[in-house]
């Protein structure tokens, strides 16, 4: 878990339009229903961004860090993980995850992603011209996943998510790499001691084999799960990755 239940995003960056907000349920492509948080700007750059999150599926964390999304003009959708096994309603911090994120899969978080991706190119949506996705920890690693030309995406970035093989064998980005296209940007803690150096390098050297624009920025002594507002002895590089995904994120508009 990357976030305690006290956590905030940490936001160095001033709004430039007002926001609407609502909580959306949206159907998958198995008929399956699940929970989502969007984000609207008034003023809109006609981008949208999934958020994927934690293992902990649709938290408080992420419906902020989608406000904060969208008062940058960004649509900003974040996604739960759990429709199947714990329905759509709302959950509190009494909700054990880890039961839920035992029975996901690759197919049904591929499936929910691409539902959210295609809500907010949508006219039921914010008819979004371009979309990327944004994951942080679990979620960091479906963003690489969802590089794959299938998505759609037109940048994936993944904060701290695991490259390599799961302690269950369930294979990572770093074994998919010949199926991954679109541009990554990828943001890492130097102290992260789940994602080693060498497994980055791999990537880094995978990714460039095979033709895929990418960035990777570590970040020295930062841990797992650093971009929170209680890490205040790394607001730099709270605040230097904050406008990476930002720039990231206006690359469309290039």
């Amino acid at each position: 878990m990357c976030h305690d239940t006290n956590s905030a995003p940490p936001i160095f960056s001033e709004p430039k339009t007002a926001v609407r907000s609502r909580r959306q349920i949206l159907t998958s492509t198995d008929q399956a229903q699940f929970a989502a948080f969007l984000a609207t700007p008034e003023e809109s750059t006609r981008t949208g961004v999934v958020i994927l999150p934690d293992i902990r599926g649709l938290h408080p964390f992420y419906e902020q860090l989608a406000l904060r999304v969208a008062e940058q003009g960004h649509s900003a959708l974040a996604i739960d993980y759990f429709g199947r096994t714990a329905g759509a309603a709302p959950r509190d911090e009494s909700f054990q995850h880890m039961e839920h994120i035992l029975r996901v899969s690759r197919q049904t978080i591929d499936a929910d992603i691409l539902t959210g991706a295609s809500f907010l190119r949508s006219a039921k949506g914010p008819e979004c011209k371009t979309v990327f996705a944004l994951g942080f920890c679990f979620g960091g690693r479906q963003a690489f996943f969802a590089s794959a030309a299938r998505f759609g995406f037109t940048g994936v970035i993944g904060y701290y998510g695991a490259l390599g093989l799961y302690p269950n064998g369930a294979t990572g980005p770093l074994q998919h790499v010949a199926e991954l296209s679109a541009p990554i940007l990828g943001l890492f803690g130097g102290a992260d001691h789940g994602i080693s150096d060498k497994d980055v390098a791999a990537f880094d050297a995978a990714l460039t084999l095979n033709g895929v624009v990418h960035d990777f920025v570590i970040y020295p002594d930062a841990p797992h799960g650093f971009f929170d507002i209680k890490y205040s002895e790394h607001a730099a590089a709270c605040a230097d990755s904050w406008l990476r995904v930002l720039a990231f994120l206006n690359r469309s508009d290039n």
